[in-house]
């Protein structure tokens, strides 16, 4: 509900070539109590005068030497940002009325004045441009706590899925790093490949639940030490199967990305890969990202089995090859993009890791 007195005291602009009514719009207004009244009767000082002012009333004149009251509205059109032009023009041209209309103004005041209507059309106009006004701010206090909102329950996404992740491989100390470092390397790399907004959001909340099947994954072969037997490395095998079972199945687009990446990053382009041993585009774009991103972060960690392996290192065996990982295991046009912007990875390594 508004208050009668931020009518009264809301900014008005008076804008007539002919001094004379001018003052007699002044007069009128001041009369009727209201407070902030500012003129001019050079219509070239309008659009400047509105910027600096952002008054909530604009009595503008029509037919003015050198630039009348329709081009002073296109002017306006350039500045207000909402699109609201809060004018009220004058005019004794009746089919001047309807093009006004037409071109911005929200109403009109017929020539000659008369003090009943231009109190009640100013009244009126100033009632409405407030409420606009305030709604408008109510909205903006809404969107930034929906936004807020919004991060704070991102936030609490990717902690349960470090939660989850840990849960996974309990004894692991680096997990929770391992997966922060993941999804900022899946972000990058999904940018520089030109992705959406929409991608690169799903890729860096649903990349870290890429080894959520390790949780079916017995301790005494997860966490053993050396290399597998055949039997206990087709047990660990089917950590991909298991994830996308966990995944699967969910409205969210998260968690649907996350199933693909589980299911998927372990595939090669050369169709070396597991579980199903899926070639080039036939796996799918978020677990190609994946795969890279993995396959560095390894080489760059430290495990039972390994020491951990310097960036130039770590590049070098990606680009070129060791024996075990071959350049041809990765999308081409990904590794390009990774042989771009590598120092990329080695500034997010270096940044989460204890």
């Amino acid at each position: 509900m508004l208050n009668p007195v931020d009518i009264l005291n809301a900014n008005i602009l008076i804008v007539d070539d002919k001094e004379a009514n001018v003052r007699l719009l002044e007069g009128m207004l001041a009369a009727a109590g209201y407070t902030s009244l500012i003129s001019t009767t050079d219509p070239r000082e309008v659009c400047r005068l509105y910027r600096m002012g952002r008054y909530d009333l604009i009595l503008l004149d029509l037919q003015m030497p050198g630039m009348d009251g329709f081009q002073v509205m296109e002017g306006l059109k350039e500045i207000e940002p909402d699109g609201y032009l809060p004018v009220l023009v004058i005019t004794a041209q009746p089919s001047h009325k309807l093009r006004a209309l037409q071109a911005g103004a929200r109403d009109f005041i017929s020539k000659p004045i008369e003090l009943a209507e231009v109190l009640l059309r100013v009244h009126n106009m100033l009632e409405v441009r407030l409420l606009h006004k305030e709604l408008h701010h109510y909205n903006n206090i809404l969107e930034q706590k929906v936004c807020e909102r919004t991060a704070d329950l991102q936030e609490n996404y990717q902690e349960t899925i470090f939660t989850m992740m840990r849960a996974a491989e309990h004894k692991d100390e680096d997990t929770g790093a391992h997966v922060q470092r993941i999804s900022y390397y899946c972000r990058e790399l999904a940018m520089k490949l030109g992705m959406d907004d929409n991608f690169i959001d799903e890729i860096f909340f649903a990349s870290p639940m890429h080894d959520i099947g390790k949780i079916g994954i017995p301790d005494h072969i997860l966490l053993k030490p050396g290399g597998f037997m055949p039997d206990e490395w087709e047990i660990m095998k089917a950590h991909t199967l298991m994830g996308a079972k966990i995944l699967g199945k969910s409205k969210s687009p998260y968690l649907r990305m996350g199933a693909v990446i589980a299911l998927n990053h372990h595939e090669c382009w050369d169709g070396g890969g597991y579980p199903n041993g899926k070639r080039g585009e036939a796996i799918p774009l978020p677990a190609r990202i994946m795969n890279i991103c993995d396959i560095y972060d390894a080489l760059r960690s430290k495990r039972p089995y390994k020491p951990a392996l310097s960036h130039a290192k770590a590049v070098d065996i990606m680009l070129r090859g060791d024996g075990r990982t071959q350049p041809a295991h990765f999308d081409p046009a990904i590794v390009q993009a990774f042989e771009a912007n590598h120092s990329l990875f080695r500034d997010i390594f270096d940044a989460h890791t204890a």
